[in-house]
């Protein structure tokens, strides 16, 4: 009797200790709880793990977006690629006005609990620069390179 209770209960320990872990090592239990409570909805989802932060690359609504969090589970933020015409008209026209010779290589928005606004990386011949909105009526120099 006392060999079958040990069984059952180094059986129950490993059941529940398996239930419980992350299926994947680029995630953790914390993440995972955190982005389905946000995203239930999500499809196609793939996780990176940083030393700073936990990524989750998804499908939701028919766009491709990027959820982050810290290895705590604690929600930064989520991004998702945008095209310039799906800009604020304001950007729109400081991008034309002012970067009329440049060309987009990187355009989204991102959604923070605090916070929403848009990134834009700009190319030329020269330089490179990025620009941030957090107000979605104007830019600021988030960063400038040159080539």
């Amino acid at each position: 009797m006392k060999k079958l209770f040990t069984a059952v209960m180094i059986s129950a320990v490993f059941m529940v200790s398996t239930a419980f872990a992350s299926k994947n090592e680029n995630t953790s239990i914390a993440a995972e709880t955190a982005f389905k409570k946000e995203f239930s909805q999500a499809t196609n989802v793939n996780w990176t793990k940083t030393e700073n932060y936990i990524k989750a690359s998804f499908r939701m609504n028919e766009q491709v977006m990027t959820a982050y969090f810290t290895p705590d589970g604690e929600y930064l933020g989520v991004t998702r690629n945008i095209l310039s015409t799906q800009l604020p008209i304001p950007l729109q026209a400081s991008v034309k006005n002012d970067y009329a010779d440049f060309w987009i290589t990187d355009l989204f928005e991102y959604a923070r609990t605090d916070s929403n606004g848009y990134f834009i990386t700009l190319e030329n011949a020269d330089q490179v620069v990025t620009l941030q909105s957090v107000n979605g009526t104007n830019w600021s120099i988030y960063k400038k390179n040159k080539k």
